[in-house]
């Protein structure tokens, strides 16, 4: 089915192309982060950082900034449309990869990486607003997991090219890489992507407006609680993505396997979004991802205790991958329900989206990161914490009420939708 806010003109893409090219976008900011972890004991060396935990602001002020910075992109394509804004990322993605690249102090660099976070937050917000231009509900739920499980190849390759990086040349140079990557991505956008944005859903640019549509997507209960139980989950993502090289390269002893490991759990993650893209239309969004998050708070509680009794990398490894599957199976099916009510306002409602997610879940993950010991134990502990308070908030937006069936006509009351043109995109 396609979504009210469909384009009016035909869709010159198949689905595979837009699949690839939406997931090339997102894997850009995965990339950004991805990438770096093997070079950040280099960096630190390099650079004069004294503090191990320190090291983690590369990865953290990154987040953080892209979550402050998706405010932005979805009032700006809800006026000016989708094409020019991701555009315009991708580029200013190539251009300050190359300042990270030329930084003569670990302050610069954590300046460069700041502004490359928000000014290419558009990287992300704009494939989900695309998407539900073009999709919705289950729909969109089937094709996000297809996207999650392309761009997923990245954090699968990603170290292990820092890691290659590294054997032959500086961390430098991994930032050039970054920016090649980019302009590539801009060449075949710029040539092929057509615009998404329906004439009759244009926002006007002022700030009543757009913090009206934003007020909006927040008052929304059925979509704040998705936001909130997103954020506390990413939350917990990111803490291990902040403390992964020191805690499986240092503290597990994996050297430099980690980026065979970390690569592992990426690839067990794409597979789930695969099987995620061939059951959530049979099953719907809720039931999938609401049986996740009881999985997921079941075993980070099995792993907590076993981190309190001695773990292993043994252990640590297949009971983390479960847990990152789990977040799979959440991460694209909660985008899609969060999005579902907000057709005409979807810019405005993804960046609102991604700005909770990604701040919140920067923060916690940066708190997380932070109170690193030398042991798994505060992390899982996190885990733990975080899983319960997303399933607080999914119960709020759900009134209480796991495993419902929702059909996207019911958010359709206010207003006729227009009229759906075709596409080739079946």
């Amino acid at each position: 089915m396609h979504s009210p806010g469909a384009s009016p003109a035909r869709f010159p893409m198949k689905e595979a192309e837009f699949v690839a090219l939406m997931a090339s976008f997102q894997a850009l900011q995965a990339l950004a982060i991805d990438v770096m972890l093997p070079a950040l004991g280099a960096i630190a060396r390099d650079l004069d950082v004294a503090d191990p935990n320190r090291r983690q602001l590369v990865v953290g002020v990154f987040l953080l900034c892209s979550g402050l910075g998706s405010l932005f992109p979805g009032a700006l394509a809800d006026r000016f449309g989708r094409r020019p804004v991701i555009l315009t990322a991708a580029v200013a993605f190539v251009v300050l990869s190359a300042v990270c690249a030329i930084s003569g102090s670990f302050e610069l660099l954590l300046v460069a990486r700041g502004l490359l976070g928000f000014s290419t937050s558009a990287l992300m917000v704009m494939p989900m607003t695309i998407l539900r231009d073009r999709f919705e509900g289950d729909r969109m739920a089937r094709t996000q997991s297809l996207i999650s499980m392309t761009f997923m190849v990245v954090p699968m390759i990603a170290p292990m090219l820092g890691q290659s990086v590294l054997l032959v040349a500086g961390w430098r140079w991994i930032f050039g890489i970054m920016g090649g990557l980019a302009a590539g991505v801009v060449i075949w956008a710029f040539l092929r992507l057509p615009e998404t944005l329906h004439p009759q859903f244009r926002q006007p640019i002022q700030p009543r407006a757009i913090a009206g549509n934003m007020a909006t997507a927040l008052r929304e209960r059925a979509a704040l609680g998705y936001f909130l139980g997103a954020a506390f989950v990413q939350g917990s993502l990111f803490g291990y993505i902040n403390t992964a090289q020191q805690l499986v390269a240092e503290h597990f002893g994996a050297g430099t396997l980690f980026p065979v490991v970390f690569g592992g759990m990426a690839l067990v993650m794409a597979s789930t979004n695969f099987v995620n893209s061939r059951i959530v239309e049979r099953f719907g969004a809720r039931r999938v991802s609401h049986a996740a998050l009881l999985c997921y708070i079941a075993v980070a509680a099995l792993h907590l205790g076993l981190a309190f009794r001695g773990e292993t990398i043994w252990t640590f490894i297949p009971l983390m991958t479960i847990s990152m599957c789990m977040v799979s199976f959440m991460g694209s099916n909660f985008q899609a329900i969060s999005l579902q009510p907000f057709a005409r306002i979807a810019g405005a409602a993804a960046s609102m989206m991604s700005f909770v997610r990604v701040v919140l879940g920067s923060i916690l993950g940066a708190l997380i990161g932070q109170a690193y010991d030398g042991t798994p134990r505060p992390f899982l502990i996190a885990m733990v914490a975080c899983g319960l308070m997303g399933l607080v908030f999914i119960l709020y937006s759900e009134r209480g009420r796991l495993f419902r069936r929702v059909h996207s006509a019911e958010f359709y009351r206010k207003a006729p939708p227009p009229p759906v043109h075709p596409t080739t995109a079946e």
